[in-house]
């Protein structure tokens, strides 16, 4: 469970300690330290965001731990001890897009999460840099708000009659 929160928090610069007494391969990254242990409350002295990702009593303990520093917990597959819920993210160029169903269904938002990212367009960094350029016009040349969506689809279908 916990391999599966990895990516995105080293993406995102993440200094990441995984506390557990077995930990598995997938865990053993660059980027992240290993502590093999049984939790204890002062292994999240220093955190600022926690992920439990144990059975619901470690998970519990955990909470009560992070409750008593003020410290977010995303208990993964556990609503009732959690504080906080990662979403399904899809990253592509500079798009993201989060699917939450706030902890409820995380493997439905795992299917939204590809279904998404299978939807959107492979060329994206082309979306961006025609969006990219229209804005420029329109901020120059003052166009209001409500025209710009309209000119941007323009925009974006002339990005096809070029090919």
């Amino acid at each position: 469970m916990a391999a599966s929160k990895l990516d995105g928090l080293l993406a995102a610069g993440a200094q990441v300690t995984v506390v557990a007494p077995d930990i598995g391969p997938e865990l053993d990254r660059p980027g992240v330290r290993l502590v093999r242990k049984a939790f204890e409350p002062p292994d999240l002295d220093g955190a600022w965001w926690v992920v439990a990702a144990a059975p619901a009593e470690v998970n519990q303990a955990v909470l009560a731990a992070a409750d008593a520093r003020h410290l977010w917990v995303n208990a993964v597959d556990d609503p009732p001890n959690a504080t906080a819920y990662l979403g399904g993210v899809v990253r592509r160029s500079d798009v993201t897009v989060v699917i939450s169903t706030g902890g409820r269904a995380p493997a439905l938002a795992g299917l939204l999460r590809e279904a998404i990212d299978a939807w959107l367009p492979g060329d994206l960094d082309a979306w961006l840099a025609a969006a990219d350029e229209a804005r420029r016009g329109w901020k120059r040349d003052s166009v209001p708000m409500e025209q710009r969506r309209p000119m941007l689809l323009e925009a974006l279908n002339r990005l096809y009659e070029r090919h």
